[in-house]
């Protein structure tokens, strides 16, 4: 098998294309603002499934499944969220909406402990988790004869889906392409990047969060977590360091950085691959995405408008879509992929 290029002929999918709303164009606010932007009609009437995939001896993860009951052999779009998010983040319900729309199957992924399953695994979630991805996909295959996947990720998640396909090349089948949305593909620039001083808000929201996750966790399995460090850590890389490396089983948080980034795999990509960053992403540094690997391999588009925030891209109005651009460009590269000439729902 070879690899396959992208050749996308639309004008919509240029980086030129990203006009941000007048009031968000601050980086800050282009993040935080989609957290509060009422969604309430999101996935309404669409049949949704829940379903535990085992994905280790010991661990399950949770998605939430909206199959075509008319179209059983549709492709399948498989999301996932980042740090801290879960499949009621607000981007994740925004995709599978527009995806399941588009005519796709869709499932909403939990990663390890989250969206309420922490009692499902004694481990933590990390970056380098693709496995997971794998194991659900050859569920999928073997239970429900699922032979088109595409991966949907954001940040943390986007890094996954893009190790995960730098890794298997064309060696898995049923996996047909990836689309990822501020990428952290570089673990120590972005964890370095939070603990910047305009980024605090960022590193104190995170580490409550995951202070409050291994205090839960040590509740459902007593003696595995020793909690009496946590009161001391003060950034994302002393948790990392703490717990979330030996937990993975990396000798350090350099270790575990450095072998879960995907920075060093986009060049071995050989699937229809799109990426969405933006160049004043406050967590992601823009020089990540200069990689000469990633911009000339044939098979990656990189989108990469000057505003955007960190998986924000909230637009201008734009007859016919909706506010969020990230979310449109991605069911419509894997829309036109799927079937170059097709005309998708919400575009003409």
């Amino acid at each position: 098998m070879t690899a396959v290029s992208i050749s996308i002929s639309s004008k919509r999918m240029t980086e030129r294309d990203f006009i941000p709303h007048p009031a968000l164009q601050n980086p800050h606010l282009m993040t935080l603002f989609p957290q509060v932007w009422p969604r309430r009609r999101l996935l309404r009437r669409f049949p949704s499934e829940p379903r535990l995939f085992a994905v280790g001896s010991e661990s399950r993860i949770l998605g939430h499944c909206h199959w075509q009951r008319r179209s059983p052999r549709a492709p399948l779009l498989l999301l996932l969220h980042g740090l801290e998010g879960c499949s009621e983040s607000h981007y994740m319900l925004g995709v599978a909406d527009k995806a399941w729309k588009a005519g796709f199957h869709v499932i909403r992924l939990n990663q390890r402990n989250c969206g309420g399953t922490d009692h499902l695994t004694p481990t933590l979630y990390h970056s380098g988790l693709g496995g997971d991805l794998l194991a659900v996909m050859s569920e999928l295959g073997t239970r429900d004869g699922i032979d088109s996947v595409w991966l949907a990720g954001y940040s943390m998640g986007g890094n996954i889906v893009l190790r995960l396909a730098g890794e298997l090349g064309l060696s898995l089948p049923s996996l047909k392409g990836i689309v990822a949305v501020s990428p952290t593909i570089e673990p120590t620039a972005c964890v370095e990047a939070l603990a910047q001083k305009g980024n605090r808000l960022y590193q104190k929201y995170f580490l409550a969060r995951l202070r409050t996750r291994l205090r839960r966790k040590a509740r459902l399995f007593p003696g595995r977590y020793d909690l009496s460090r946590l009161h001391r850590i003060r950034t994302l890389r002393e948790f990392d360091e703490c717990y979330t490396a030996p937990d993975g089983g990396y000798v350090s948080a350099a270790d575990y950085y450095e072998r879960t980034g995907a920075q060093g795999v986009i060049g071995s990509i050989r699937l229809p691959t799109l990426i969405i960053a933006a160049q004043d992403d406050p967590i992601v540094p823009r020089r990540l995405f200069e990689n000469p690997a990633l911009r000339t391999n044939p098979c990656v588009r990189l989108l990469f408008p000057r505003h955007g925030g960190h998986c924000g891209f909230i637009q201008r109005s734009w007859p016919g879509e909706d506010r969020f651009w990230a979310e449109n460009r991605a069911i419509e590269f894997i829309a036109r992929c799927v079937q170059p000439n097709r005309e998708v729902a919400g575009w003409s």
